[in-house]
Parts: C-alpha cells; sequence; structure tokens
C-alpha cells in the first residue's frame, strides 16, 4: 500500500529561474509494506518557466494575445453576412493551400494553423450572436446546413487575383 503526500519544494532548488506552479508529489511505501525503496517523490510541473531577472521572454506572449484581442474586435466589428463572405474566402484559401502542397509547390505551412484559427475565431463569433439570439444548437446546426447547401462555388480571392493578372498582362500583349 502507498501513501501519497503534497510537499514543498526543497530548500536546494534556489537558482536564477524559479519555475512556477510546481508541486512536488511524494509517494512513501505504508508501514505495512516490507520492500524499501529509492524512490522518494516526483515533481509535477503545470507552470512556465519565469526568470526572476524580468526578460524579455514573457513579453512575446503578451503581445500575440494583444494581436489576438484585435483581431477579435475586427471581426465582432463586422456583420454576420461579411463574417459569412470572409469564411466562405479563408476556406477557399485554405483548399488552394492544400492544392500548393499536394502538387509540391512552396508555400508556408505555417499558414494552414493560421487560417483554421481564423475561420473558427469567426465561426465562434457567428456562434455567439446566435446564443444572444436565443437560438439553440439544433437549429443552428440547421440553419449552417442550409447556409452551406447555399454557397455559391466561386475562386478565392488570391485565385482572383492570379487571373485579373494574367487577363490584365493578355490585354497588354493584345494592344
Amino acid at each position: 500500500m502507498l501513501a501519497l503526500g503534497v510537499s514543498s519544494p526543497p530548500p536546494s532548488c534556489s537558482s536564477h529561474h524559479v519555475l512556477a506552479s510546481f508541486t512536488y508529489l511524494r509517494i512513501s511505501p505504508s508501514l505495512s509494506s516490507s520492500r524499501a525503496s529509492s524512490f522518494r517523490g516526483i515533481r509535477i510541473g503545470a507552470g512556465v518557466p519565469v526568470s526572476s531577472r524580468g526578460g524579455a521572454g514573457g513579453g512575446r506572449m503578451v503581445v500575440r494575445m494583444a494581436k489576438r484581442e484585435e483581431e477579435m474586435k475586427g471581426i465582432r466589428a463586422k456583420t454576420t453576412e461579411e463574417i459569412n463572405e470572409e469564411v466562405i474566402d479563408l476556406k477557399g484559401e485554405l483548399l488552394m493551400l492544400r492544392l500548393q502542397k499536394s502538387a509540391r509547390n512552396e508555400f508556408k505551412s505555417s499558414e494552414f494553423g493560421r487560417m483554421r484559427k481564423r475561420i473558427a475565431r469567426m465561426l465562434t463569433v457567428k456562434r455567439e450572436r446566435e446564443i444572444e439570439e436565443g437560438i439553440n444548437k439544433r437549429l443552428s446546426r440547421k440553419l449552417d446546413r442550409k447556409w452551406k447547401k447555399s454557397i455559391v462555388v466561386r475562386p478565392p480571392p488570391s485565385l482572383r487575383k492570379k487571373q485579373e493578372e494574367q487577363k490584365a498582362a493578355e490585354a497588354e500583349k493584345s494592344s
């Protein structure tokens, strides 16, 4: 039988960098156990390294969060129709990225996650508005299916831009 206990970090853990939110879990054999173990406990860390000197590493996280908050404010300022249009455009861009990947063309792999997150944020704002209007989950899914069926397939903005550039180049050659 084992006994569990939580203890504070030993005094030998002082250094320039302190790890935040660490718990020391001590597992000790009960008195009825006949075997002696050399195992004294494990350190369970759920925190992030925090510099005691106030380094610049923590500032990056704050900047990312601020940018995300600005983006969410920008999304919330749009109407639902504008959000729907942008979701369609972003999904088209995501398709173009997948095509570039399958054709082994050069592309930025970080764009996949960035676009997916942007789409998710927009759909989250859209759902927040539905909740404010009192639309339940079942009706929301039904409306979402109707919306998806009503989408007219069109090229994404990046492809439209390339097509317009090609048309302009052809027009210059012909004139």
